[in-house]
């Protein structure tokens, strides 16, 4: 039997950790050009930090308040808000959340440099977005998530829509984080994501209406995530099944084409035990699997052990990291990172 191919695909979670944007389609660009569907402009600045950029945004409504409690969220360490005193439920509004303002401008970077011909051509502009739940649910109390996390709903869905506005749709994929909705699918219980709890039903049911808001001439990928805080998952996956379990039930509630699913895997994880129950995935065949194989910490080596694993489960596949590389990671981690998925793919 011939042995299966490299992979032939990267795909870039999010942040990536170079200093400008420029530089991010620059060094990219350079290194994994011809591996390249989509990319992402690195979430730098206060993007780098995932959601806590948008705690100061939260902190701002008129409609909340710090909760008197005065607990805090054990990851990110701001003090959790609640509805403000005499504040009703149609109270709650929220104008722009700043995702697509910065997409736009980036998006101007993105053209300018597949003009300059650091990009290839037909790679689209990557826009990552966290889900509203993820948001809102590690900065409100629980009295209050039902009501604040409908309103900001409502504001995604208007980035969403500026986004397809003002960025042609062949140039576009969104990317929706499941981060938190991951963890409580998973149901290992950890301080880091709170609503344990939350009905599976109600989670499908999010993503649903948030994928019904992309035009489906706009690459629409997932991205189940365990977390990257300080570098490392809240919990750490037992094996894929619970990935493969998400991955079909998002499959079957969401009623439109999908491009791409990603899914970490923990370092260390090279065994049938983690990567068996792949075969259990029910993609459609227009949608790409990309596995979070790459580490520095094993490089090349480590890194295609995994792929041998996975490969004897899920024949195709493309790479990428568990998550984004910015958080807690120096720049030259950052460029090893890169050339780890250059030196594993195969011809594209």
């Amino acid at each position: 039997m011939d042995e299966p191919a490299a992979p032939a695909s990267v795909h870039l979670v999010g942040s990536i950790g170079l200093p400008t944007v420029e530089d991010v389609f620059r060094v990219v660009g350079q290194t994994l050009g011809p591996y390249l569907r989509r990319i992402p402009d690195g979430e730098v600045g206060g993007r780098k930090l995932w959601i806590s950029w948008q705690y100061p945004l939260l902190l701002a409504n008129p409609g909340l308040a710090p909760d008197p409690s005065g607990a805090v969220r054990p990851t990110n360490r701001f003090p959790l808000l609640r509805l403000a005193d005499g504040v009703q439920a149609t109270d709650i509004r929220f104008g722009e959340l700043n995702y697509a303002r910065e997409a736009r401008a980036s998006y101007l970077d993105f053209v300018a440099a597949r003009d300059r011909g650091e990009l290839p051509k037909g790679i689209r502009f990557q826009v990552c977005l966290p889900t509203p739940f993820a948001v809102v649910s590690s900065v409100v109390v629980r009295a209050s998530l039902a009501v604040v996390e409908a309103a900001y709903e409502g504001a995604m869905l208007g980035e969403v829509a500026m986004l397809c506005r003002h960025i042609p749709h062949h140039d576009l994929c969104i990317q929706w984080d499941l981060c938190n909705e991951m963890v409580v699918w998973d149901g290992q219980p950890t301080a880091g994501v709170p609503c344990g709890d939350e009905p599976r039903e109600r989670i499908l049911g999010r993503m649903t209406r948030l994928c019904a808001g992309i035009p489906e001439d706009v690459d629409t990928g997932l991205h189940l995530c365990y977390g990257d805080f300080g570098g490392k998952h809240f919990v750490e996956p037992r094996d894929a099944a619970a990935m493969v379990e998400f991955a079909n039930a998002l499959c079957m509630s969401i009623r439109r084409k999908l491009a791409y699913f990603h899914m970490p895997v923990p370092r260390g994880r090279d065994d049938d035990a983690f990567h068996s129950p792949l075969r259990e995935l029910r993609l459609s065949q227009d949608t790409e699997l990309y596995l979070g194989v790459v580490h520095v910490q094993d490089g090349v080596e480590g890194t295609r052990k995994r792929i041998e694993a996975a490969q004897r489960y899920a024949p195709s596949f493309g790479v990428a990291t568990e998550c984004g590389m910015a958080r807690a990671r120096s720049e030259e981690t950052v460029r090893k990172l890169l050339d780890i998925h250059a030196a594993v793919c195969g011809a594209p």
